[in-house]
């Protein structure tokens, strides 16, 4: 019979939030396949677990996945854990989880702490709809693709980053996205845990005096519906009536119909932009 992968999320800080049916896989695996090997030892000394471990982290996540899916097409079963929290989230575990399924090898994903989620539901910010970005790319490109993309997003943004570039972080955040209210929250499920609800201002002003400690997560407020609406009128004005069709015919949508989305996006009605065209 073939062997399983549990993906097993371990603490962020307290010792206290792992589940008792983690501890009880890391115990009955056979394989703990751990982001930091020398870190991940001290969790398990706690706990008394002594499966052996072998080292998974974004440098051999390709040729170790390769080694893990054919221990467990021998009949091993794995467990794989993060530093701290949920793996494949943020993490290399994705790679792995990828190629069970593309194995057939059942995947399971015994649930746990996640820094984002228990940052996300302190942050006094809308939970119902979000998105995470983890850490903002180190390329500069890329990175600004990415920002150009959240200044229009109405969604609550998560993000994650290091004490170290904060300030930079928490700049770029404002020249892209305006000011916008924040809740940086540290040292989450720890004994000096903040959940700091403020603004990108605010915080550069206070991290001008204060160095940043600690690892953060950034909990952003999304663009309100009515702001995006009004830039995206502002947006449409740039263009011509007739761009503005040929924007959306080019789309395959029949003239009628662009004729109303034109008018619903200037903030006009169908028979105006009608009025217009057959001038």
């Amino acid at each position: 019979m073939q062997g399983k992968l549990y993906l097993c999320a371990t603490p962020i800080g307290n010792l206290e939030d792992i589940t008792f049916r983690v501890i009880r896989i890391l115990k009955e695996a056979d394989i703990i396949a751990a982001e930091d090997t020398r870190h991940s030892i001290k969790l398990l000394n706690h706990f008394e677990i002594k499966t052996p471990m072998t080292s998974y982290h974004e440098f051999n996540k390709i040729e170790k996945s390769i080694y893990l899916v054919q221990q467990m097409k021998n009949g091993l079963t794995v467990a794989l854990i993060t530093d701290a929290g949920t793996p494949g989230i943020s993490d290399p575990g994705e790679e792995l989880v990828k190629q069970c399924f593309e194995a057939g090898i059942e995947v399971s994903s015994v649930p746990g702490a996640a820094a984002c989620i228990t940052a996300l539901t302190m942050s006094g910010l809308p939970t119902r709809r979000f998105c995470f970005e983890a850490f903002l790319p180190s390329d500069k490109k890329e990175k600004q693709h990415i920002l150009n993309e959240l200044k229009k997003e109405t969604r609550t943004i998560i993000l994650y980053e290091a004490p170290h570039r904060l300030v930079k972080t928490l700049e770029e955040l404002k020249e892209n996205l305006g000011n916008r209210t924040i809740t940086l929250c540290k040292e989450l499920t720890k004994k000096f845990e903040t959940a700091s609800k403020t603004t990108f201002q605010e915080a550069l002003e206070n991290f001008s005096h204060t160095e940043p400690k600690g690892e953060y997560v950034l909990v952003i407020e999304g663009k309100s519906r009515k702001e995006l609406e009004e830039e995206n009128q502002k947006d449409w004005q740039a263009l011509s009536i007739e761009e503005h069709m040929a924007f959306y015919e080019t789309k395959g949508i029949e003239k009628k119909e662009a004729m109303k989305l034109v008018a619903k996006d200037r903030g006009t009605t169908k028979r105006e932009i009608y009025q217009y065209l057959c001038k």
